[in-house]
């Protein structure tokens, strides 16, 4: 068996797919994936046994500096990208017998699959991204902010917004294919039948019209790796620090260093993640440590508390860990989704990134920091599932014999 998995995005869209890989090919499934050509990307892949396809631009590049690109630039990346796809996705689809695609930027998945007899598949990571009444759409940058009463109105906008981006574009591929066009684009690339790679406790998905949502909980694998030396002796040297960390983000103008004095102020120590925006010490006080990247699943077990930006790989490994979040999310993507979720589970706080100070977080972290949040989490922890990987591999496989 022969299986395509595609994405484009930051690490922690492109790990969820190097977990099911691993388990597809335990099943022995042939595996390739569609990705951003990323050096670390290409490594990741080449670890585990799977070829890279590379599609579009490297991802690093766009996510520089301390703002997303302007509106403009986003909608030429987009047009650029669904361009690559349909000049890319023909050959990597070719002898596969199942398409999973990941997100909402995998424009010409579904019509390539279509025309190549593919079988397709969407997936979600959180179910923020699947329309639904119970929640309104996800933030998404370059697009106008859709203002409604209700979600179910807020989603309608949401279709036209994401129909005026990729609209016109999909529908010539589809022309010159032989295809039939389609009037909703984001409900095309989702299917009425989506997976969801979410947790059912931290991540659940509520039944909605018109979806007939899979979720077979979060895709990840185990990760073994021993904490660098030093690291393991600032761990050593003193109580367990706070950890602070943006992952493939970078946080809004000072915000890391807020972080950093809020903590130092409740008397605890600090570890700052450097990520993609390469953070850095405010001094050097032998409080405070810089690591680069190690294992968050060892590493969490060992801190107080995880500062972070929302992302749902992050989000779960401080779930699993047991110990509480501070979660300041950028407004992009599913980042205030995990956030709201993290509060309404009294698993720590979540603050407003634009208007976060040092008095906030200080308050945001003594309820992180208080016993009960610490036994909260760690009750949660216990009941997360580990298998989100595996039961959607023996799925994909089954169904598509």
């Amino acid at each position: 068996m022969r299986v395509l998995l595609s994405t484009y995005g930051t690490r922690g869209d492109v790990e969820p797919l190097v977990a099911l890989a691993v388990r597809l090919r335990e099943l022995g499934a042939e595996v390739r994936m569609c990705a951003p050509p990323d050096e670390e990307f290409a490594r990741r892949l080449a670890g585990v046994g799977v070829r890279l396809v590379p599609v579009g631009l490297p991802v690093r590049e766009l996510m520089r500096g301390q703002t997303l690109p302007s509106a403009t630039d986003l909608a030429r990346y987009r047009d650029e990208l669904v361009e690559a796809q349909f000049d890319t996705f023909p050959a990597a689809f070719d002898g596969c017998d199942v398409v999973l695609a990941a997100g909402l930027g995998q424009v010409a998945a579904r019509s390539v699959a279509e025309a190549t007899g593919v079988r397709y598949v969407y997936v979600s990571y959180a179910a923020v991204h699947l329309p639904s009444p119970h929640h309104a759409p996800p933030p998404r940058p370059g697009w106008p902010e859709p203002e409604a009463a209700d979600n179910t109105r807020l989603w309608e906008l949401d279709a036209r917004n994401v129909d005026a981006q990729f609209g016109e574009a999909l529908n010539s591929h589809r022309a010159a294919l032989g295809l039939p066009l389609v009037d909703n684009v984001r409900d095309h690339i989702i299917t009425g039948r989506p997976w969801l790679a979410a947790d059912p406790v931290l991540g659940p998905w509520r039944t909605a019209p018109g979806l007939d949502v899979v979720q077979t909980g979060a895709w990840t694998l185990a990760d073994e790796r021993p904490l660098p030396a030093d690291l393991a002796g600032f761990l050593d040297a003193g109580s367990p620090p706070v950890y602070v960390g943006f992952g493939s983000m970078a946080p809004a103008e000072g915000v890391g260093g807020m972080a950093v004095e809020a903590i130092r102020a409740q008397g605890h120590r600090v570890l700052v993640s450097r990520g993609w925006a390469d953070l850095d010490l405010l001094d050097d006080g032998d409080d405070c440590f810089a690591i680069g990247e190690v294992s968050h699943q060892n590493l969490f077990r060992k801190v107080a508390a995880v500062v972070h930006h929302g992302g749902a790989g992050t989000t779960l490994t401080a779930a699993r860990a047991g110990v509480p979040q501070v979660v300041i999310p950028l407004q992009l993507s599913d980042n205030p989704y995990w956030a709201h979720r993290v509060a309404a589970l009294d698993l720590g706080a979540a603050l407003d990134a634009p208007t976060t100070t040092v008095e906030s977080l200080g308050i945001a972290l003594k309820t992180a920091l208080s016993p009960e949040t610490r036994a909260r989490a760690t009750s949660l922890g216990g009941r997360l599932r580990t298998d989100g990987a595996e039961v959607a591999a023996r799925r994909l496989v089954e169904e598509s014999r």
